[in-house]
């Protein structure tokens, strides 16, 4: 039993392990917006990407930091994903038609 016990442990050592991989980077950009809706669109927007780990969008700074994986998603491809919920990025302006789909309380302009 103390062998079997053993081997979970070592088998669920090792897949934490596998998940704390080195090619993780962060990065922190402006993104602009106003409010909690705002916010859960923008994080829900960068989380949906494969290889984006964590996404925190502050409102008072409005700064996205996020940790991703650059082996699997490149920082551009974030940041055109963000701008295209709505919202511009320090890289990326969002295009005026989905911009203007915001509710009102997001309209940062």
């Amino acid at each position: 039993m103390k062998k079997y016990t053993y081997i979970l442990f070592l088998f669920a050592n090792f897949c934490l392990n596998a998940q704390d991989s080195p090619n993780k980077e962060k990065s922190t950009f402006k993104v602009f917006g106003n409010c909690e809706m705002c916010k859960m669109r923008i994080e829900k927007t960068a989380l949906s990407l494969k290889g984006v780990k964590y996404a925190k969008w502050s409102i008072p700074e409005s700064q996205l930091t996020i940790i991703y994986n650059p082996n699997r998603i490149e920082l551009s491809d974030i940041h055109d994903s963000v701008a295209l919920s709505g919202h511009d990025t320090s890289l990326k302006d969002a295009p005026t038609d989905v911009y203007n789909e915001l509710p009102l309380c997001c309209l940062y302009i």
